[in-house]
């Protein structure tokens, strides 16, 4: 299989997933966003990446709600697209956006404590 043929199945996968998710009545399935889908070379497992707005709990929490309702979103897969096989799913938190958010805060501290000549603290 092409590597270009492996990215359209996962855009794909990806639109229906997002679709779908917006089906779950789980309060625990909240806001959140598909960041990407990684599939295996053979399309027989998929690796749902999304990011949640809020601390590790509320992270936590909507992984379970997603675990739970894996078989749901499975069966809806198998009836909105045409694979030969309707791929395992597992979900991954996304922790890409954290990452971010960290790297930029260190660098707008450093950039105050570049504004402050040196020898003086501010007292």
């Amino acid at each position: 299989m092409t590597q270009q043929r492996k990215e359209r199945v996962e855009g794909l996968l990806q639109q229906v997933v997002c679709e779908i998710l917006q089906e779950i009545k789980d309060p625990r399935v909240g806001f959140l966003t598909v960041t990407g889908i990684k599939m295996s070379p053979d399309l027989r497992q998929a690796k749902i990446y999304f990011s949640v707005i809020g601390d590790d709990q509320a992270r936590e929490t909507t992984l379970q709600g997603l675990k739970s309702a894996k078989g749901f979103i499975r069966t809806e897969l198998g009836k909105k697209i045409r694979l030969r096989f309707i791929p395992e799913i597992e979900f991954v938190i996304d922790r890409s956006l954290d990452h971010g958010l960290k790297i930029f805060s260190l660098l707008k501290q450093v950039e105050r404590e570049e504004r402050i000549p040196r020898g003086e603290t501010g007292e």
